[in-house]
């Protein structure tokens, strides 16, 4: 008997420090396949400028790749992510859409660091671009370390209690893309749109049963069921909605860096096999060696 298509060891949810990652495409891809990574994706965050990097080291390395991004959306007032997997990098629209969700970034950047140095924390701004790869992309994150590393904190997930979440002194609000924009940007590319770690999110029954109708009337067709910041119970209900919705189910460890990563590439359980996986879909578009 051949084995379920959920039995694969499938990671389709990691981040480079073309985005807010640690390590640079080409070591993701080599971590990927020694973790014994079956298929692979790099999401990075409102960008696709890694991905020809990953494609050709992923090649070199034996290990079918898909091209992946995480587009940052507002939704019922609080950001959401949604994954696209399998489209054309290339794409001018998907490029032109990226582009304008990441202009926002650098002027939340110095209004984060305005109220931090309010706090008693000068110099947060220069300081975070120390951990910047691509200074478009300058978020949260690399506060987070240079707070760590000041010894301000004992590790980012302090940082984020006392300075970076809302009501604390360095979070600032911005308005990202539109749910509908971002699933058809990757749509049109040729991608599926991924509802990315929905336990993560503060919504109420009620905002969640509408942000999972409203995506899927846009075209979304996935979900992560299995991720690296769901518990046991999330894997449960998320598996659950996407029978009920009619969605793929998706599989990703959202790692971004060795030293801050709860969960590794590649170590996640499996997807339940009931549910029908994503990469069945985007069969077509896994580049293979």
């Amino acid at each position: 008997m051949s084995p379920s298509p959920a039995a694969l060891n499938a990671d389709l949810h990691s981040h480079s420090n073309v985005s807010d990652g640690t390590l640079d495409p080409e070591a993701l891809a080599a971590r990927a396949h020694a973790n014994g990574v079956q298929l692979w994706a790099l999401t990075d965050h409102d960008e696709v400028a890694g991905q020809q990097r990953a494609a050709v080291a992923a090649a070199a390395l034996g290990l079918p790749y898909l091209s992946g991004a995480e587009v940052s959306v507002t939704f019922a007032g609080e950001t959401v992510h949604v994954v696209g997997l399998g489209f054309d990098p290339a794409d001018a629209a998907l490029r032109d859409g990226l582009a304008a969700t990441r202009s926002g970034r650098d002027r939340r950047a110095h209004d984060m660091a305005d109220g931090l140095a309010r706090a008693g924390i000068p110099g947060a701004y220069e300081g975070a671009l120390q951990y910047v790869g691509n200074p478009d992309l300058i978020s949260r994150t690399h506060f987070a370390r240079f707070l760590v590393d000041s010894g301000i904190c004992h590790d980012t997930h302090e940082v984020f209690r006392r300075f970076l979440t809302d009501g604390k002194p360095g979070y600032v609000p911005h308005r990202w893309a539109a749910l509908g924009d971002a699933v058809r940007w990757i749509t049109a590319a040729g991608g599926i749109a991924v509802i990315a770690h929905p336990g993560r999110y503060k919504f109420t029954p009620n905002e969640e049963y509408a942000l999972f109708s409203e995506f899927k009337a846009h075209g979304g067709l996935g979900v992560e069921v299995i991720t690296g910041s769901h518990h046991p119970s999330d894997y449960v209900k998320y598996a659950d909605m996407a029978r009920e919705f009619g969605l793929l189910a998706s599989r990703g460890s959202d790692f971004h860096s060795p030293d801050e990563s709860h969960t590794d590439l590649g170590a996640l359980p499996l997807l339940p096999g009931s549910l029908t996986p994503v990469w069945e879909a985007v069969a077509h578009r896994v580049q293979r060696p």
